[in-house]
């Protein structure tokens, strides 16, 4: 079993070696490359005033994070979510250096977690393109239409359609071969297919009503899609 985080942050600035603090965080999990629902999701209480640059972005205020927990509060409830999943971000060194920050100001160690950098899947992917999470959207015909601002959650979702598409879109979850072996940064994803039946089931349709199909098939012309399927020796 493959389980991923695929995370984002909101901050009050851009470093946190200037003091900035996280505001918000979100994750969503993915077990084998699928969504299973489950996501983490707190606002923080950064304990300084925001700046304007970073509410323009993402419009947290001071006053809505007033009451917020801190991040202390919450470390326990993150950790427990993250677990040893691989970790997944775009632009995965400004989220980990803030959530590597905060968790050396709460007394704890640093995330061990494998990362995986979507900015770094996208430029590989598509070498001299623009690799903003927007920009891959619309390639991709992903519906960002809800993100007029940054949210960490939202952001995560979106995030998480955007790296699936990376890694060889959807189909990677459904493979039809026995094994399928994804290389990617800092990571290398097998996915299984699902597991067959030894022997077949029996067909439920009985010689008449192969006949009677087959027959139907016949009065549809030779241009029809269905003639490429007839077996008239079968029927």
């Amino acid at each position: 079993m493959t389980r991923e985080i695929v995370l984002d942050t909101e901050t009050t600035g851009l470093s946190p070696l200037t003091g900035d603090r996280v505001v918000e965080i979100g994750g969503v999990e993915l077990i084998n490359h699928i969504p299973t629902g489950r996501h983490f999701h707190k606002y923080l209480n950064p304990e300084r005033r925001m700046t304007e640059d970073a509410f323009r972005v993402h419009g947290l205020s001071d006053e809505f994070l007033a009451d917020k927990p801190r991040f202390a509060e919450i470390a326990e409830d993150m950790l427990a979510f993250f677990e040893d999943a691989t970790l997944i971000a775009h632009n995965a060194s400004f989220d980990m250096g803030f959530l590597n920050f905060e968790l050396e100001k709460a007394g704890r160690k640093a995330l061990g977690n494998t990362v995986i950098d979507t900015v770094t899947l996208a430029r590989d992917k598509h070498p001299g393109a623009r690799v903003s999470l927007d920009a891959l959207c619309r390639h991709y015909g992903i519906d960002s239409s809800r993100r007029t601002l940054h949210g960490a959650l939202l952001d995560s979702e979106i995030l998480a359609d955007v790296y699936l598409e990376l890694i060889g879109g959807r189909q990677v979850a459904l493979a039809l071969v026995e094994e399928t072996t994804i290389v990617v940064t800092g990571a290398t994803v097998i996915a299984h297919a699902a597991p067959q039946r030894p022997v077949p089931l029996p067909s439920r349709l009985d010689d008449g009503q192969r006949a009677a199909h087959m027959a139907l098939i016949r009065t549809m012309g030779e241009a029809a899609l269905w003639g490429y399927y007839r077996d008239d020796e079968a029927a």
